[in-house]
Order: C-alpha cells, then sequence, then structure tokens
C-alpha cells in the first residue's frame, strides 16, 4: 500500500540514487538522503536510538538508521546482495519500536527501485 510520506522517501531517495549510482559506502547515502529530505522539507531524525525490552531490563545501544516524520523507519544498505537479515532487522525494529512503517533501501542496486522494500505492520 503506497502513501504520500513513503512516495516522498522513495522519491529522495531516487534523486540521491541517479546522481551516485551504485557502489558508495552507506555513511555517503545517508549524508545525501538526509540533505535531499533537508531539500524536500522532510522532518528527519538520524541514527535514533530504541531501547529494547527484555523481560524486566531495557537494553540500548540499537538505532535505526533514519526516522522520518516520527513515522517511519528507513534502514539503509549499500550491498551488491541484500541478505534475507536485512529485512528480519526493519521488521524487528518495527516490531521494538511499536512504529507500523518501514522502507529497506538497498543503493547498492543498478536500478534503485529493484532495491526498495516497503513494510507495514
Amino acid at each position: 500500500m503506497a502513501d504520500d510520506l513513503t512516495e516522498r522517501i522513495i522519491g529522495a531517495a531516487i534523486e540521491v540514487h541517479r546522481v551516485f549510482g551504485p557502489g558508495l559506502l552507506e555513511a555517503i547515502y545517508e549524508e545525501a538522503l538526509c540533505h535531499e529530505f533537508a531539500l524536500r522539507g522532510l522532518g528527519f531524525q538520524r541514527q535514533v536510538e530504541i531501547e529494547v525490552r527484555y523481560k524486566d531490563k531495557l537494553i540500548t545501544g540499537q538505532r535505526l538508521d533514519l526516522l522520518v516524520a516520527d513515522e517511519v523507519v528507513v534502514e539503509l544498505k549499500s550491498l551488491r546482495v541484500l541478505p534475507d537479515v536485512a529485512t528480519a532487522q526493519l521488521l524487528s525494529y518495527l516490531r521494538v519500536s511499536g512504529l507500523k512503517r518501514g522502507l529497506l533501501i538497498n543503493f547498492g542496486e543498478s536500478r534503485l527501485v529493484d532495491g526498495i522494500k516497503r513494510f507495514s505492520l
């Protein structure tokens, strides 16, 4: 199910990929994507720490790559082949954060549309 916010995020990612193409470090794409979000007026937070609860213990140290508009978790990768664990990772982030929507964006693809996965809980 498409929505305006995720479409805007994807549009920004496509622009970054159009300029850079595949092959750079994930951190470069993250920096460029954040700049593109700012240019498009999208509110975001980078490297957002979330708490994971295990029984009665809160465990810190887990970070989301990006959180857009306090609603969409964006996990970035820059890999030639995306491992299955990347999907499991994003689904886990959604579960523990209580958020409902996520995007997994792999800048390692030659065509970025082939590297975008949407998730909704």
